[in-house]
């Protein structure tokens, strides 16, 4: 019960001598102990090391704080002006098309409008101003206020610019952007997991009738799909499993979506490598699904008394589930399978269309990253995939060439999975049906 729990968790157990228990139980999956996954009931939890591994850490980081040279917050020595500064210096830029109207200027630069961005603020304070060491400070000696540093590290994720330009757009050195940027990302991944969290029954409800008013079909809870993020590996590094089926060194990233292009549930930290329908299988989400533990609400009885169960859909690259509907895959569809393949791409292109926003809005996932930590690099991910929620939960707009302008895996084609349940196909079969009534 123990090992199924774990596995539920995306935890690999290992024995003493290293072997994993999984594999011993004939559980066969590999283990990348960095893998952050969603768990629905405790929000967001991440698995970047062993337990024992991660207190050492904390102890390690404790130690260290102590040693930290504090300087006192003197009102006086704060750089609180930060924005007329960032604004002067940047508002003007060669070959980029800035915004005239300051409000829609800030927004370009942070992705988030200046009360959005307080609202991020808050969550983080705590953690970035507890007595910043004294290394965090501008060219003119002034401490940078938890303002600036927040902007500092929006800045960098979303221009996916290096940090030595980031940092001359601030007036702070490369070494600084890079301390910020990882504090910040630490903060809001712990302060912010409530923004990413597997809807209650009230909340499901009003999802599954969002799908069906806006697209028709009944009883739907969301929308599933990949991304790759691509990076350059050194050659130390370049094994075959990070190698994707378009030659790039990748990790994924899944995500589940609601109408309103949220994040649901999501995982990363596995390599673009394997299939999607491997990765469906490694993720958190499956086994869940696959225990009842959610998409088990009521089941909506259809015209001719057939019941539907709660779904998601997703696309040829993932198998047919009873709780996990694709399109029909064939030569000749008929009339009424052309239908509901429409009906059912139009539900999907929610999830496509949120990815094209997340990676447009946080240009660091869709540029080409340069030899990341792959320890921190799900981290960022997190994040960025948190941001992007924020974002709705404030009510807040994108900017309209924020978005990415093409699809958000250009030059990635999706490979038909053959895998097919029977109660999937049955299920898919009566909503095929109730869309000809």
């Amino acid at each position: 019960y123990l090992l199924c729990a774990l596995r539920a968790l995306d935890i690999t157990v290992r024995d003493k001598n290293g072997a994993s228990l999984a594999q011993a139980s004939n559980l066969q999956f590999p283990f990348y102990p960095w893998i952050i996954t969603v768990d629905p009931f405790l929000s967001l939890r991440s698995s970047m090391a062993p337990p024992g591994k991660r207190k050492k850490k904390q102890l390690d980081q404790a130690k260290k704080d102590k040693k930290i040279n504090f300087v006192p917050l003197d009102p006086e020595a704060i750089d609180c002006d930060w924005w007329d500064t960032f604004w002067q210096r940047n508002s003007s830029l060669s070959g980029v098309s800035v915004p005239l109207e300051e409000d829609d200027a800030f927004k370009y630069f942070f992705r988030a409008s200046k009360t959005t961005f307080s609202y991020i603020c808050s969550l983080v304070r705590e953690d970035l101003i507890s007595r910043p060491p004294s290394g965090l400070i501008n060219i003119e000696g002034r401490l940078l206020s938890v303002e600036k540093q927040v902007a500092i590290a929006l800045r960098r994720l979303a221009s996916g610019e290096s940090q030595v330009s980031v940092g001359a757009a601030f007036g702070v050195g490369q070494s600084t952007v890079s301390q910020v940027t990882w504090r910040f990302i630490e903060a809001l991944e712990e302060r912010g997991r409530h923004h990413l969290r597997w809807p209650d029954a009230e909340r499901i409800e009003e999802i599954k009738s969002k799908f069906e008013e806006m697209y028709g079909l009944p009883n739907c809870c969301g929308a599933i799909d990949t991304t790759h993020i691509i990076m350059t590996l050194p050659a130390v590094q370049a094994s075959d499993d990070w190698c994707d089926q378009e030659k790039n060194y990748s990790m994924f990233l899944q995500g589940v979506f609601d109408h309103e292009m949220r994040f649901l549930n999501m995982v990363t930290g596995w390599p673009g490598g394997m299939s999607v329908s491997k990765l469906l299988k490694f993720s958190g989400f499956f086994k869940l699904c696959e225990t009842a533990q959610i998409l088990d609400g009521n089941a909506k009885t259809l015209y001719g008394g057939a019941e539907v169960r709660e779904y998601v859909v997703g696309g040829i690259s993932y198998p047919l589930l009873p709780w996990l509907i694709t399109p029909h895959d064939g030569d000749d569809p008929s009339d009424s399978m052309m239908a509901f393949n429409d009906r059912h791409e139009k539900v999907r292109s929610v999830a496509a269309t949120a990815f094209a926003q997340l990676k447009g809005s946080w240009r660091i996932l869709s540029k080409v990253m340069w030899r990341p930590d792959r320890k921190k690099l799900p981290s960022i991910i997190l994040v960025c995939c948190l941001l992007h929620n924020i974002i709705i939960d404030c009510g807040d707009y994108l900017l309209e060439d924020v978005p990415l302008s093409g699809h958000h895996d250009s030059g990635y084609t999706d490979r038909s999975c053959k895998q097919t349940e029977p109660l999937g196909n049955e299920i898919r079969g009566y909503l095929t049906e109730h869309l000809q009534r």
